[in-house]
Order: structure tokens, then sequence, then C-alpha cells
């Protein structure tokens, strides 16, 4: 069964909502979209990642936007995987997400504050370096960017999404049901990033499902009910190099899963 969407704009957020669906006996909507969102595994791709994201940070963030303009060292580190949009018109660069992940190091985010006790000690992954093209399509690009973040994390057994976020993404993220990590000091000086502000928020990754089905979240389907083929996260070359040894027959079962 197919499912339709239309883009609906919320503080300058895509909001996808489904326009005629019946998901009643549990079946998988499939939906293709005009944009492919995958690993960057080749220097072509980084470079493409590189451009759009120093492109994004010279608008909105310009004092770091002249560090930007190369791969930095942390898009090679085993911990880290660059995700990359690219057009299927012409394959130009669309949006790009870092997501670094805990399993051997601190989280970027640590070098500016000190995680609470109820986040240590478990698997993080930390989503930086967003960077997105302008208009429609780089909203929707920004929605399918959270999808393979959240995927990206389920399938390698994540427990905590962390992020950092300068008004007003804060707000977006909210609206995801992130949750404010540090709710009485709200906006946070992060020395990693130049003192800029940022909220930190975070996100249970193992409970996501019910959280957003109790709210009746906007994107639930869209995250949940519908397969995307456009969204290849790779399979046990990227998976496995990520989260070890140790959770690799985990993440053999899963691959055969919804994306």
């Amino acid at each position: 069964m197919k499912v339709h969407y239309g883009v609906d704009v919320v503080n300058d957020s895509a909001v996808l909502r489904p326009a005629a669906a019946d998901l009643s006996d549990e079946t998988f909507g499939v939906e293709q979209l005009p944009f492919t969102v995958s690993v960057a595994r080749s220097d072509e791709q980084l470079r493409k990642a590189v451009k759009i994201r120093h492109a994004a940070y010279a608008r909105h963030v310009p004092a770091l936007a002249d560090s930007l303009k190369a791969p930095e060292a942390c898009d090679h580190d085993e911990d880290s995987v660059v995700l990359l949009a690219e057009s299927k018109l012409d394959g130009s660069p669309l949006g790009t997400m870092r997501i670094q992940t805990n399993r051997r190091r601190a989280l970027a985010i640590e070098q500016s504050v000190e995680l609470p006790e109820w986040l240590q000690g478990c698997s993080l992954a930390e989503a930086t370096r967003l960077g997105i093209t302008l208009g429609r399509v780089g909203r929707m690009v920004k929605t399918m960017l959270f999808k393979a973040y959240f995927r990206y994390c389920e399938q390698t057994e994540i427990d905590w999404m962390v992020i950092s976020g300068r008004a007003p993404l804060d707000r977006q993220y909210e609206a995801l049901l992130f949750k404010d990590v540090f709710p009485e000091r709200g906006f946070i000086p992060m020395r990693h990033v130049g003192n800029i502000l940022h909220r930190v928020l975070a996100f249970d990754v193992e409970t996501a499902e019910e959280r957003w089905a109790a709210a009746n979240h906007p994107l639930f389907d869209f995250v949940f009910r519908t397969r995307h083929p456009d969204l290849d996260l790779g399979h046990e070359d990227v998976l496995c190099g990520t989260v070890g040894e140790p959770f690799a027959r985990a993440q053999r079962a899963r691959l055969g899963g919804r994306q």
C-alpha cells in the first residue's frame, strides 16, 4: 500500500502529514522521495556533505563557517557516520548530519557539559553538523534526516539520542518530544562551538514509538509505518563498524527490518 504525504510548515519546520492511509492492519506504506539519504562512504560524498554543511553554517553561524570548508577529523572517526541527502535529479547535495556514538570515547558535547547521572553509563549518539538546503525540499530533507538518525540509533542499540540546539532549532527538537537535559539551566555556552548558547536535549530511543503513538504525533506514520527505499543506512560495513563486534549479531538480525 502506498501512502501519500503532504507537507505542513510549522515554525519554519516541515511536518509531513498522511493525506490518506489505512494502516489498521499494521501494514507499511511505501514512500518514494525525490532524494536519497545514505551514509557517505566515498571522498566525493564527503566533499558533498562538507559543501552543504559549510553553506548552511555560512547562513546561520558565520563565525564557525570558515572552519568548516574541509572535512573534520571527527568525520573519519570510527564512532561517527556522516549522512548525506542527494538529489535524484542531478546528484547535488541537499542535506547532511553527522552522528557520533560514545562506544569508545566521550561525545563532543561532553567537552562543554557534564551529562547528568541518568545519562551516565548509557549508550548515546549525538547529532551534529546539521546542514540543509533552503526551501521546501530542505525542510523535507531535515525531517528525513531525523528519521535516519532515529533509525540508526534503533539499529545500533543506542539508549539516548543527544543534541545541543541553538534557538530557534531547540523548539523543533521539543516538537519531536526531546526532553531538556538541564531544564534549570536553559541555554548553555558551548565551549567546543565558540561559546554559542545551546540547550541540551535528549530522546529515549526505546520508548519512542509508544510515546509518539500516545501523543498522536503528526510524524508517527512517517517514521514508524512507512518504508522509505531511498533511506539507506548501510549494512554490516557501517553498522558493525560503529557498534563493535559484541553487537554484530543483533545488527544482522535487524538489518532486514524497516527503513
